[in-house]
């Protein structure tokens, strides 16, 4: 099998420039998400009425006048109460680019970008040199697409994309097929959607494109949604029909000043008994719901330091395009309350604690996937410095969501199988999770 040889294996790239935000992030996913905040802060969302398209990943495409979500920031503070002086937010409000680069090969010969990977949305899509000059000239540090110097491009007609979070920030374009090289695999006539436009958010985040994971269902192409990479490397037969699956481990922070990405990876078409192996555990499987297109699976309960925090009925999606975790408000409750010194700070809208806290401080904290627990390592409970002498937490309101986003900050404790072929979610605890006893991170 081609994969047993390393030729299915992406290298993550940390991205050297990224520098961690905890509200700006929060205010991301916010936009990202659609959802509704219930906890106090600056930031909600109002309604807006405006014509049609992709409004955050919860929404569907509308008719010709439709009314959404907009993410707004009040004017006079978390505590205003003034709904009325509010301002859509900006790109210096949110925390854009992505911590985590794959390299990725398009057209003939190749271009290689360093892409997004990301479980919880379905487009391929880059910068491209039909990008207006105001924003080519932004371009610099990216590798920009150039569809006229492959010899293998050709223009799809009378497709195009958009995705967009709000209003605030959007890309969107054109579409065309090429050759996609990934780990050595090569896609023959993938779907690569090319930017036209891009909102200053895209524009001032690292990284060249994102390359989606999810589910071909939220791929938002028109008329039609295209099939993602992984679809057609499993219809093209790229990888074993035993093994239709693709696989991720995140690596620590701690690994950050390593240029090739340390222990991180992606793999495509096999699984890395080496990182098996050194866990010590069998992969523990759950079924996918994946008629939302994500990652879903049951998360019906959570611990910590052992005590079982009840969630019946409840669900979650892996989500590599998340940075934090974010959860129910009784969960984050539960787990602030055993942090000394632990509160929620409205004008950063969000937990945070004490950078003091040492790691015999911090409690174990657990999430279920289907019937089996993993841990969250704890240098990942404290996700960016707050100030004040305060660590900004990992796990965060996930709002008025009805399920749990099971971010970085989750997956980086554990070795995460996305079993396409077989539809279901595996995972087992990585060794580091249960060995790191470091505090987290305040810098």
């Amino acid at each position: 099998m081609p994969g047993l040889k390393g030729l299915h294996k992406v290298n993550i790239i940390p991205n050297q420039k990224y520098k961690r935000s905890g509200l700006k992030s929060y205010v991301h996913l916010l936009n990202k998400w659609g959802f509704q905040p219930t906890q106090p802060g600056p930031y909600f969302q109002k309604n807006k009425v405006s014509q049609s398209g992709h409004h955050g990943f919860l929404h569907k495409f509308g008719g010709k006048a439709t009314t959404h979500q907009v993410l707004v920031k009040r004017k006079g503070g978390a505590t205003s109460g003034d709904d009325a002086e509010a301002g859509e937010v900006t790109a210096e409000d949110q925390q854009n680019d992505s911590e985590y680069l794959c390299p990725v090969s398009i057209g003939t010969p190749a271009q290689t970008l360093n892409l997004d990977f990301d479980t919880g949305s379905a487009d391929l899509w880059v910068w491209s040199t039909l990008l207006p000059s105001s924003v080519l000239s932004q371009g610099s540090g990216h590798t920009i697409f150039d569809p006229t110097k492959s010899s293998t491009f050709e223009t799809a007609k009378g497709k195009k994309w958009q995705i967009s979070y709000g209003d605030s920030s959007s890309a969107s374009g054109t579409v065309g097929t090429d050759n996609v090289t990934i780990g050595g695999l090569t896609i023959k006539n993938q779907a690569v959607e090319l930017a036209t436009k891009m909102s200053d958010q895209f524009i001032q985040g690292a990284g060249d494109g994102l390359l989606g994971l999810a589910f071909g269902t939220i791929n938002t192409v028109t008329p039609k949604p295209v099939a993602t990479p992984v679809e057609n490397m499993i219809s093209e037969q790229d990888i074993p029909s035993s093994a239709e699956l693709f696989t991720v481990n995140l690596g620590s922070w701690r690994d950050a000043n390593d240029p090739d990405g340390g222990k991180s990876f992606y793999t495509f078409g096999y699984i890395d008994q080496d990182t098996v192996t050194a866990s010590g555990q069998e992969i523990a499987y759950t079924p996918v719901d994946s008629s939302q297109g994500f990652w879903m699976f049951d998360s019906t309960s959570a611990t910590v330091n052992g005590t079982t925090v009840d969630q019946s009925g409840n669900t979650a999606i892996a989500d590599t395009g998340t940075t934090l975790a974010l959860v129910a408000d009784a969960t984050c409750t539960a787990i602030y309350n055993a942090i000394p010194g632990a509160t929620y700070d409205s004008t950063q809208q969000g937990w945070v604690f004490p950078s003091s806290t040492t790691a015999d401080q911090l409690p174990v904290v657990t999430f279920a996937v289907g019937d089996t627990q993993f841990a969250v390592q704890k240098e990942d409970l404290g996700f960016a410095d707050a100030g004040n002498g305060m660590v900004y937490g990992g796990i965060q309101s996930r709002g008025t969501m009805t399920f749990d986003i099971l971010g970085d900050t989750f997956l980086k404790g554990i070795y995460a199988i996305f079993d396409q072929g077989n539809s279901r979610f595996g995972a087992v605890q990585r060794q580091e999770a249960t060995q790191n006893t470091s505090a987290p991170p305040t810098s």
